[in-house]
């Protein structure tokens, strides 16, 4: 059986033109691979430009060694997608001129 804790945490909801995010920060745990967060009390929705903060109560699901396990080897995976490069040789790029007005 998971270990189950209910913790309380801060909340920071943006949707503005300068940033569009949500953001959980639990207090006085640590969240590890493969654990689950169950934030409850948010809004259904958010409206344009608005920026809301607020404490709320959050559901602490532990990941079980297994789980934890699996979470961290396939993470690696998945991180090594976000930084997949290409290079093209110095001989095959071609420099456009800039046209300045």
């Amino acid at each position: 059986m998971a270990e189950t804790l209910t913790i309380v945490c801060d909340v920071d909801l943006e949707r503005t033109v300068d940033s569009f995010h949500a953001y959980a920060v639990p207090d006085g745990i640590d969240i590890r691979p493969g654990d689950q967060v169950q934030v409850h009390g948010l809004p259904d929705r958010l409206q344009f430009g608005e920026n809301r903060r607020f404490r709320t109560q959050a559901t602490v699901i532990r990941a079980g060694a297994l789980r934890r396990a699996w979470t961290e080897l396939v993470s690696i995976f998945d991180l090594t997608s976000l930084y997949e490069v290409g290079f093209i040789p110095a001989e095959e790029l071609v420099l456009q001129p800039r046209n300045t007005p």
